[in-house]
């Protein structure tokens, strides 16, 4: 569709630097104005599925490969760690909102008492202390990646529903949007270089996705393998970039992906999908 990512790295929107003053909202709609001048034919509801908005004929064969799932029984082994009984005879559904349906759209959320963004992975370890046990390894595939993982289906085709209603949460919010437009690490970019001003573009053989709709759909089941949460994909990137990433977990990442997932808000999450 458009030229190789090569070459094209001087040519950035610099969405993040002229959007200094904008609010969330004004942020988001800025970013959907962006994506529907750069790709017409493209609803923004369809960048759910990533790099696949970009690519018919992959979409078409990514549907036929989810007719019948790969990962069918690994969501199986998320769905019993969902059931198990915690060391206090309570479950996971005893002590998340709603019994965990329909919730995940609102994560991460600003908790006020604590002053502090709280991701999905952050209200399920907080869970599992509150009934004996240790917390999760942040992006341990085979814990929270599979939990998570199930818990997502629970919410499938509901709508990412990030709210940002105070000053703190604003703040938090803003260091997020800082982290997703800063040119970091050796190779000197920035998530928005890959994600709004190549969006489309081929960083040698893969198509980048676009920002918007990424958040809807972690964690993903990549290479026919594990599970791999989306704050681990920071991390993954943040080292292709020749930067010393932060850990999965931390406050940086969590604004990051508070702001990353309020740009998705309106568009319909998706449960346990398949990536290369």
């Amino acid at each position: 569709m458009k030229k190789n990512f090569v070459g094209l790295l001087g040519c950035c929107v610099l969405l993040g630097s002229t959007g200094v003053n904008a609010d969330p909202e004004e942020d988001r709609l800025k970013l959907i104005s962006h994506f529907k001048v750069a790709y017409p034919e493209i609803k923004p509801g369809e960048y759910i599925y990533g790099s696949l908005a970009f690519d018919p004929d992959a979409k078409l064969k990514y549907d036929i490969v989810m007719q019948s799932p790969p990962h069918a029984d690994e969501l199986g082994k998320g769905e019993q760690l969902w059931k198990k009984p915690l060391k206090s005879g309570r479950t996971y559904a005893e002590c998340l909102p709603d019994a965990g349906k329909n919730i995940v759209g609102n994560y991460p959320l600003f908790d006020e008492a604590q002053g502090k963004v709280v991701t999905l992975e952050d209200a399920i370890n907080a869970c599992r202390v509150a009934n004996g046990e240790l917390a999760y390894a942040y992006a341990d595939p085979q814990t929270i990646g599979l939990l998570t993982a199930y818990l997502r289906t629970l919410s499938d085709g509901g709508k990412m529903n990030i709210k940002v209603a105070s000053a703190a949460a604003r703040a938090a919010y803003e260091d997020g949007k800082k982290s997703f437009y800063s040119r970091v690490g050796q190779l000197n970019f920035s998530c928005a270089n890959c994600h709004v001003d190549n969006a489309g573009n081929r960083m040698r053989s893969k198509l980048l996705s676009a920002a918007i709709g990424q958040s809807t759909h972690w964690p993903i089941f990549r290479g026919g393998k594990q599970w791999v949460t989306l704050q681990k994909q920071y991390e993954i990137c943040h080292r292709n970039m020749l930067q010393v990433s932060d850990k999965p977990g931390s406050r940086r990442y969590n604004n990051l992906e508070y702001f990353h997932s309020f740009i998705s808000n309106g568009l319909p999450l998706q449960s346990s999908v398949v990536r290369e």
